[in-house]
């Protein structure tokens, strides 16, 4: 029977797909036999073709193949938007690796975490960021480290070896790997624990492979293959920017045009130079254009459709972006552990403010009884949101518990509370208990509380989330300080700088005698929330 949101489908958008039993790099050699000559990649100016894609994709496996990478060996990249992503992430898969997705504003302790967790032996870096994983690398499993220099050339550097002298390793041509499409896993994408660990989400080449078909159905009205220009300025470590922008432009033939951060007047400029169709972002992005006083110079209305993601977007800013522009914003949601794209408002059917849509194809849904997280909840009705579908990870990277209480009889859980109107479409009511999600970043406050812990005057810290007029949210901390101590919020934050990445640093320090508790002694962080807001 079908679900009540299939009733929006038009005749023509499939609502089950059929998955073919193939990889990420066979997806990328399907494209290369389509349209070889098509500009795939824009970077500053320069382009690269499909066929080029491949090649030096190519010459990466083999450089990695040359140098005793084998089968599921994990090699991390922390690198900026640049073609060497591309280069390296469709290079790593077609040997066989697992990539370990990493944000460049990582550092310290997080860092070292996540490398060692994995268990990379091999990462792709940003050659700026060089002094920052020379500082935790002899906590890490790391024995090869090759740079990325954006201007395109290798400088001399004992410790690493350039991006471009590194393909010239390759012997003999690749050797690509014998892949289960179905079983063997292509990301660590790593996201919030409720341990406070990072979790790695275990995304398999058919996980990444279904969200981008399904995504490409859902919106194949708007996608003409081979002829779409992306504006890929959100990052492609994270989720949402490998597969709205990376993975779907490979599947479609369309033309990438990368940035490797938003500056406002780059991103305008680059738009009215290279006019793209689509763009994926985040309402930090879309309020940074709007506000601009002169965007109606720029051209903008070459853009037909924008989704948003992330963050939730303010209906205030949607219409008036879209008032000022032309363009349609479509919100939708997911998340690291369904690769990530579970619903979006549909660009065929009615758009309800508010709402994140309805399902992609092939996924199902429902609200559960937050107190069971079985008995199914009729429509209106707040509870959690359970997810089913290719899309959905194998599971956590070593951590077996995590994954039994997320993964529970096929449906994944996905903490968040919503509830779903009579036709099916989604309302997200909170996030996460304790997510703060500011500019599009996921922050959780345990990783900025451990590092508060660690300074030498405090007792006992919280951290939550309050209103942002920009970034949406901004991380408050509430700290107790121990008896004798002292420290100001100055130092405080001075200290969270050199220890945290800089979307994480509190904007607020409060300073307390004391936190609300439990009888049993836990924090109340749903208190301090309040009292904040």
């Amino acid at each position: 029977m079908d679900k009540a949101w299939h009733k929006h489908y038009p005749s023509h958008i499939e609502k089950e797909l059929k998955i073919p039993d193939k990889s990420l790099p066979e997806m990328l050699n399907d494209s290369i036999a389509k349209y070889g000559d098509h500009a795939a990649l824009h970077f500053y100016g320069n382009e690269f073709t499909y066929r080029k894609v491949g090649e030096l994709a190519g010459a990466f496996t083999a450089a990695l193949q040359e140098e005793g990478v084998e089968k599921n060996d994990r090699v991390a990249i922390m690198l900026p938007n640049c073609p060497q992503y591309v280069f390296s992430y469709y290079g790593i898969l077609q040997a066989g690796g697992v990539v370990t997705q990493v944000n460049p504003m990582l550092i310290g302790k997080e860092l070292a975490y996540i490398l060692a967790d994995s268990g990379a032996e091999t990462i792709v870096i940003y050659e700026p960021l060089l002094p920052v994983l020379n500082q935790i690398i002899d906590n890490t499993s790391i024995k090869r480290v090759i740079k990325v220099n954006l201007e395109g050339r290798d400088t001399e550097d004992s410790l690493a070896i350039g991006f471009n002298e590194f393909l010239r390793k390759a012997k003999r041509p690749p050797q690509p790997a014998a892949i289960n499409a179905n079983d063997d896993v292509a990301i660590l994408q790593y996201t919030g624990g409720t341990t406070g660990r990072s979790k790695g989400a275990m995304l398999t080449h058919r996980n990444l492979l279904a969200n981008v078909m399904q995504t490409y159905e859902y919106f194949k009205d708007a996608i003409t293959p081979g002829e779409e220009r992306f504006l890929t300025v959100i990052p492609l470590f994270h989720v949402y920017g490998m597969t709205s922008c990376m993975n779907l432009c490979i599947y479609t033939g369309a033309l990438s045009i990368m940035l490797p951060r938003f500056e406002l007047e780059e991103v305008l400029k680059t738009i009215k130079k290279v006019q793209p169709t689509s763009f994926p972002g985040v309402p930090t992005m879309y309020i940074g254009l709007i506000n601009h006083p002169k965007v109606s110079e720029y051209g903008l209305n070459s853009i037909e459709i924008c989704n948003s993601g992330s963050a939730p977007m303010p209906g205030g800013i949607l219409r008036t972006y879209e008032e000022k522009t032309g363009a349609t914003i479509l919100e939708g949601y997911g998340l690291s552990e369904s690769s990530p794209t579970t619903h979006s408002n549909p660009y065929f059917g009615t758009r309800k403010p508010g709402s994140v849509g309805i399902g992609l194809p092939s996924t199902d849904y429902k609200i559960v009884d937050l107190a069971d997280g079985v008995t199914e909840l009729p429509a209106g009705e707040a509870g959690e949101i359970i997810i089913k579908g290719p899309q959905v990870m194998k599971g956590y990277w070593n951590m077996p518990e995590e994954t039994e209480q997320t993964l529970r009889d096929g449906w994944l859980y996905t903490g968040d509370i919503a509830y779903m109107d009579d036709d099916g479409y989604l309302f997200i009511v909170d996030r996460k208990k304790d997510l703060i999600i500011a500019s599009g970043y996921n922050i959780y406050p345990r990783d900025v509380e451990e590092i508060l812990y660690d300074h030498p005057a405090v007792q006992e810290a919280v951290v939550v989330g309050i209103p942002d007029p920009y970034r949406g949210e901004t991380v408050k901390a509430v700290v107790v300080l121990k008896a004798g101590e002292a420290c100001d919020e100055k130092e405080l934050i001075a200290y969270c700088r050199e220890n945290l990445a800089a979307y994480k640093v509190p904007e607020v320090i409060e300073f307390r005698e004391e936190l609300p508790k439990t009888n049993v002694g836990k924090i109340l962080r749903r208190k301090i929330r309040e009292e904040s807001v």
